[in-house]
């Protein structure tokens, strides 16, 4: 049986050790972000208008790191990049003051990792949140799996992303 898929702050506030995020599609259409994208594509957009977005998860990834707990998150983007990741790229700075190491991997630069077919959260190295998403970016209804094999697949290939991607500071897009 499928463990139930519990709220992003029911998963952060139970990791232990790490909360591990792996970012693979080039475009997202989630709802949430809609208003924010629209006033970034106007060009009227500024970090705060993302701080007050991103507001509560940025207090939660705190409120998780302060507790110890590493959270780091990996993308995986096609080049050139898609205008959603510029978007992505221009919100980081908030997730780096959260607490979040973010690192970049250009797509071409990932061939010969194992990767899962999906997003996902791997919290503790033992618990997999996978993310789905349809065809157009929107979410879908998410999936939890907590078998070893799976959380050795994703932990091995985050730590490979990981250890080739390119720190924030330094991506240019």
């Amino acid at each position: 049986m499928t463990p139930k898929v519990p709220s992003f702050e029911t998963l952060l506030d139970s990791a232990r050790v790490s909360a591990l995020h792996l970012e693979m599609r080039d475009t997202y259409a989630v709802a949430e972000e809609a208003d924010d994208l629209a006033l970034w594509r106007s060009g009227k957009w500024s970090l705060e208008d993302g701080r007050r977005t991103l507001g509560d998860w940025l207090a939660l990834v705190r409120r998780t790191v302060g507790r110890g707990v590493d959270v780091r998150r990996a993308r995986i983007v096609s080049q050139p990049v898609s205008e959603y990741i510029r978007y992505e790229h221009a919100l980081t700075p908030l997730n780096l003051e959260a607490g979040e190491g973010v690192r970049w991997l250009p797509r071409r630069e990932a061939l010969g990792i194992a990767l899962s077919a999906n997003d996902f959260w791997l919290i503790d190295a033992t618990l997999v949140r996978f993310n789905h998403f349809t065809g157009e970016g929107e979410a879908a209804e998410p999936e939890m799996n907590e078998s070893p094999s799976v959380a050795r697949l994703c932990a091995t290939a985050f730590d490979e992303v990981w250890e080739r991607g390119i720190v924030h500071h330094e991506f240019a897009i």
